[in-house]
């Protein structure tokens, strides 16, 4: 292992500022996967090239690296790439029984309410015609419904990690450069997972690896040199000035007043984004995101026990049950706003529930879990006398 890294891990303590942006992420997320939503215009992705899914992948990384590195220090790598591979089958196993049930419910949806369109709208139309085939491409991960692209892209990431997390641990650099350099091939050569029934991935990992192995590597070895960065004015007026161009950019693309002002080239250079395969300039636009906010908040600010943080905290300490329920919420949201007069406030108060409802769902899921250990622990505290209990 390398001594740096194996410094930053000894060195590393729970940092609440990943938890609180995957949190953020997940929320954000929800909101945006309720169509037609007038409050999906106050999340991230209409601020500037990056959105929710950037955010959590960079973070996902590097906690996933905290976590698995430690355990790399403490029982070796076999152990830690075992546990790794037991947690992408983990999530697989969610995405199955996640697919099946949501397919079925846009299914009941587009049937009960007379709306077809619901089906080609969530990628599903061969469920009427063929559903077996449907199934079984599912299975393969080659079936998108939309929504679950996200799910699916961190099975195949994880899966793949036990390689990028060997490499960071010896050679960090040379295999963030790695990363690098199989994200810029992706993107010349074309390549990509196939994708039911015709196309490739919508968020191709083969692009998309880069944010993971950046957030893991961040976690081993490049904060040193997020720190250096950190110090100097003009990176940091850099960072903000991009941030402000592609928040200029995004208004300029929405508004034709404003738009009709900036140079058509300028505009098709970034707009529309390229997600599938991850886009230079989100890349970059999520990278000055972490830099400011990082400088700006530190590890242990104290806001991050308010009362009002600790809801989003929450979602994230229960991601993946968060990810799933909030799926569903979505298209409930959706049916919702569908089948009633449309209004700013229905669409207000449809995106106030959903994230009540899975907030109050990662609470319930917690304190299940805590009752559990609580039940583990119990009967070992508890051995009868049975020199009492003879008598």
């Amino acid at each position: 292992m390398h001594p740096t890294v194996k410094a930053n891990l000894a060195a590393h303590g729970r940092d609440l500022r990943i938890d609180f942006a995957r949190g953020l992420a997940l929320c954000f997320m929800l909101v945006d996967h309720i169509p037609h939503n007038v409050v999906s215009l106050v999340t991230m992705r209409n601020f500037g090239f990056s959105g929710a899914i950037d955010l959590f992948a960079l973070v996902s990384g590097y906690a996933v690296a905290i976590l698995w590195g430690k355990m790399t220090l403490e029982r070796g790598f076999i152990v830690a790439a075992s546990r790794i591979i037991k947690r992408a089958w983990q999530l697989y196993a969610a995405h199955l029984v996640l697919f099946v049930i949501y397919i079925s419910a846009i299914g009941w949806a587009a049937a009960r309410y007379a709306a077809p369109e619901i089906l080609e709208e969530y990628h599903i139309v061969g469920i009427l015609t063929d559903p077996v085939r449907v199934l079984m491409h599912g299975l393969l991960l080659e079936s998108r419904p939309l929504n679950l692209d996200v799910l699916q892209m961190a099975i195949v990431l994880l899966l793949a990690f036990p390689v990028a997390l060997a490499g960071l641990l010896r050679w960090p650099n040379l295999t963030m450069l790695g990363s690098i350099v199989l994200y810029f091939v992706a993107r010349q050569r074309g390549w990509g997972f196939p994708a039911f029934p015709t196309g490739s991935s919508y968020l191709n990992p083969y692009c998309w690896q880069l944010l993971f192995v950046l957030g893991a590597w961040l976690a081993l070895s490049g904060d040193k040199w997020v720190r250096a960065l950190q110090e100097v004015w003009l990176a940091r007026i850099l960072a903000l000035a991009y941030l402000v161009f592609a928040l200029f950019i995004m208004i300029a693309a929405a508004n034709p007043t404003v738009g009709a002002k900036v140079p058509d080239f300028i505009i098709n250079s970034f707009i529309p984004i390229d997600r599938n395969n991850l886009g230079p300039a989100r890349v970059l636009h999520i990278l000055c995101i972490a830099f400011l906010f990082s400088w700006l908040i530190p590890a242990d600010w104290k806001g991050f026990h308010s009362k009002l943080v600790q809801p989003i905290l929450k979602c994230s300490e229960e991601w993946l049950a968060c990810f799933c329920i909030g799926v569903f919420l979505s298209l409930a949201g959706y049916i919702v706003l569908i089948t009633s007069p449309s209004s700013y406030l229905l669409q207000v108060l449809v995106s106030i529930a959903a994230l009540v409802l899975m907030t109050v769902a990662a609470y319930y899921i917690s304190w299940s879990k805590q009752q559990d250990r609580v039940a583990r622990v119990s009967p070992a505290r508890a051995k009868p006398d049975h020199a009492t209990a003879d008598r």
